[in-house]
Formats: structure tokens, sequence, C-alpha cells
């Protein structure tokens, strides 16, 4: 059995998130509750995961704590059109205990990268079955919008990617490729 993966392109908002909302709403795609996650960003001391663009990351969203890994990148896991493909692992923690995940990291001699503090809104359709439009507004950074499409087939799932963009109506807006972790780097002050 194929382990799944994520595939996924995200793209700016600039000019904020209203029509997007209204055209999903119109299109069928229902909200879930609104959600604040706030992600902190680990690398090791021997590998520069800016580099690599791995990922290592403890994430908390209200009760809910995981630590999260994304293999680096490479040119299998990302495409011509800028889709992201890659499998993760993911490890829930038991609630109450994110600073002791956090911890762990450290005493392992993970050192912080930046901590990302995001307010989501996802919407799913019951016709797209494993995918999710999110609306990101990233503290400090900008609005996003995120199309993520969950998979043992990355080149089916690239392929929805691109027919939900197209229906929503989001390919005339500018492909951001880095990471939430990289863009709120970018603008952490000198």
């Amino acid at each position: 059995m194929s382990r799944p993966i994520e595939v996924e392109r995200k793209r700016d908002l600039a000019d904020g998130a209203e029509a997007l909302v209204q055209v999903l709403a119109e299109q069928g795609w229902t909200a879930g509750t609104p959600a604040t996650e706030v992600d902190t960003y680990y690398s090791r001391p021997d590998v520069d995961y800016m580099q690599t663009v791995e990922c290592l990351r403890v994430r908390r969203r209200g009760d809910f704590t995981e630590i999260t890994y994304k293999p680096a990148s490479t040119a299998n896991t990302r495409s011509t059109d800028s889709v992201i493909s890659k499998p993760e692992t993911n490890v829930p923690v038991m609630p109450g205990h994110a600073a002791d995940a956090e911890q762990l990291l450290k005493n392992i001699g993970m050192h912080l990268l930046a901590r990302v503090e995001k307010h989501r809104t996802s919407y799913r359709h019951e016709l797209h079955f494993g995918a999710t439009v999110s609306i990101d507004t990233v503290t400090g950074v900008g609005t996003f919008v995120e199309t993520e499409v969950i998979s043992s087939d990355a080149d089916t799932a690239a392929q929805a990617v691109a027919e939900i963009e197209s229906k929503i109506g989001v390919p005339q807006r500018r492909v951001v490729e880095l990471p939430y972790r990289d863009l709120v780097m970018q603008h952490v002050p000198a």
C-alpha cells in the first residue's frame, strides 16, 4: 500500500480573500471552523533545512499538537508548475505536552528557525474527496490560498489541484513557492 502524499500549491491573495470566499460558497465548498495554528520550525545543526527545504515542526492548534517531518525537496518533489508533492510523517502529541515536544527537539540538538502564526479557514467539497482549499493569513506576511490534495498518486493529485484552482478562479494569482517558514524569516526585521 502506498503512503499518502500531500500535493499542494500556494498562491498569493494580496488583495484579500473576500471574492474567493464568495466563489467557494457559490460552488458548494463548506468552510470548517477557523483556527489559529502556531508552527515552531527546527533544523539540525549539521544540515541547514533552509537549504534542503526540509520541514521539522511542532504544530499547535487549540488542544491539538503534532510533530511533523517532511523530507528534503528534490526534482521529484517539485514539478515545473510549482506543485509540491511530499510524503509527510505526523506524530500526535498528547494534549498539554506541546512544550515537552519542543523541549525534546531542543534536547536532541535541534535549533529554532522560526515561529509561524497563521489564521486558517479550510474548505471542503463533497465532490472533491481528499481535497482542501485553505485561506491562510500569516501574521506579518500576508494572505494566501493553498490548494491541497492527499493521494497515493502524485500525478493524479497534481491534476486535481490544477482543476480545482481553475474552477475557483485562482490560476492568475502569483504562485508562492516558499514555505510559510521561509516567508516569515524573510519578514523578520534586521
